[in-house]
């Protein structure tokens, strides 16, 4: 900030920081490849092929260990040629929960610096997976290392601001005549896409941080949502190892809301037709939707169909 390398637009949520940050990419370099995770949030495909930019996956989670498959997405990205685009998640892996350490951040970090891609960091859930400043340390990592960072933040769920849609893309570059220019044509694509981004959430959320007395309370109420998150995640594995004598151990391990239960599809719909558990044929869940009055069910069911 202090070099005057950042420059940043305010948009409609995260999906307009998104489609922001592809507008700008495809502008730059109509060729580049953007490389999505396998798994990510269904809409990322969409999003980032409405502009007309390729996409490719890599590998990321690894079903049989539930954590990174940091090997095969290591192997896949060194594929990622100079002029490439990575999107990642900057914490709280959705729809897996299973996050980069900061060292696999470190090895990230330097196979961009030496490949020559362009990191999209996609952070929509700052501060519910360990904290705000621990769910924003590999991204500050790459920021720290690499020329250019692309970075689409939401305020829709750690300010409780989603039907407001407050978001912002982000562009940190080489140095400040480059930030100037992306802030041009960053403005220039927003009136192209939406013209103008809602005012009421950023206003809001601008309020809140701006008054220390609201940032420590906002702070603290975060804080507790965060707790209350990884306390199901205790809870739920606890009642889902009693209910199966199965090892649940990774739903304690993962960040932030989502987690698959590693469930195939055919025991996902007997668990809808049988048990009236809903969840997608992945076995994803909302672990913030498990509670005291209903976590024992859920785990009896689970364990029914195992």
């Amino acid at each position: 900030l202090s070099a005057g390398r950042v420059s940043s637009i305010q948009t409609p949520g995260g999906c307009g920081a998104l489609r922001i940050g592809a507008e700008i990419m495809y502008a730059a370099a109509p060729d580049a490849r953007v490389w999505i995770s396998d798994p990510t949030w269904p809409v990322h495909i969409p999003l980032v092929g409405s502009v007309g930019l390729r996409f490719e996956t890599y590998r990321y989670y690894d079903p049989a260990s539930h954590g990174v498959n940091f090997d095969g997405m290591v192997a896949d990205l060194q594929n990622a040629r100079a002029g490439d685009v990575v999107l990642l998640h900057g914490c709280c892996h959705n729809p897996s929960g299973a996050d980069l350490s900061l060292d696999q951040w470190r090895v990230l970090s330097q196979m961009a610096e030496a490949q020559g891609f362009t990191p999209f960091v996609d952070i929509a859930y700052q501060g519910l997976g360990e904290g705000l400043e621990e769910d924003a340390a590999g991204l500050r990592m790459l920021v720290e290392c690499l020329p250019e960072v692309v970075i689409a933040a939401s305020c829709s769920k750690n300010l409780g601001l989603y039907r407001e849609r407050t978001g912002a893309a982000i562009f940190v570059c080489q140095d400040g005549a480059n930030a100037e220019a992306i802030l041009s044509h960053a403005k220039a694509a927003a009136r192209r896409v939406y013209s103008m981004p809602p005012a009421h959430g950023a206003l809001l959320a601008g309020r809140v941080l701006a008054d220390p007395q609201l940032d420590e309370i906002w702070r603290a109420e975060l804080a507790q949502m965060c707790g209350r998150i990884n306390r199901l995640r205790a809870e739920l594995r606890a009642a889902l190892e009693q209910a199966s004598g199965r090892d649940f151990a990774f739903i304690e391990r993962e960040k932030g809301m989502f987690s698959f239960l590693g469930l195939s599809p055919a025991q996902a719909q007997r668990l809808r037709e049988e048990f009236s558990v809903y969840m997608l044929d992945s076995s994803r869940i909302n672990v913030a939707g498990v509670n005291a009055g209903n976590i024992d069910y859920l785990a009896q069911s689970v364990a029914k169909v195992l």
